[in-house]
């Protein structure tokens, strides 16, 4: 869907800036997971596990691990914009809108428990 300023908006947690070429997500974490995965929605974000503690920012640093391999993106490419001491966050992604039609893919196949992408737990270690 095209909003005014061409900004392209996938869902109420996920948006296309296509002026920055900037991917904005908004999540809710779930630290202390057995393995990270999307869990699906949570209100307005996305709920997504976290297979690290909410201590020493392991679960942020996890966080940003898995979403780069779920995206295949850079280190440079991915921030947490708001949120870094909470559970909602608010994570920016550089890159073409192709990001947001791959996560939107994965989001719609993941079961109401959660999605486990292969190989992308604990990213981190």
């Amino acid at each position: 869907m095209k909003a005014e300023g061409g900004t392209t908006t996938n869902s109420g947690w996920c948006r296309y800036d296509s002026g920055r070429r900037t991917l904005t997500l908004t999540l809710h974490i779930q630290p202390n997971a057995r393995v990270n995965a999307i869990a699906g929605r949570h209100g307005d974000a996305l709920k997504v596990r976290v297979a690290a503690p909410a201590v020493d920012d392991k679960a942020n640093l996890e966080l940003l691990a898995y979403l780069r391999e779920l995206l295949d993106v850079p280190a440079s490419a991915i921030a947490i914009r708001h949120g870094a001491r909470g559970r909602r966050k608010v994570v920016e992604v550089s890159g073409a809108l192709e990001l947001a039609a791959r996560l939107e893919r994965l989001v719609q196949v993941a079961p109401s428990r959660g999605c486990r992408v292969p190989g992308a737990s604990s990213l981190g270690k």
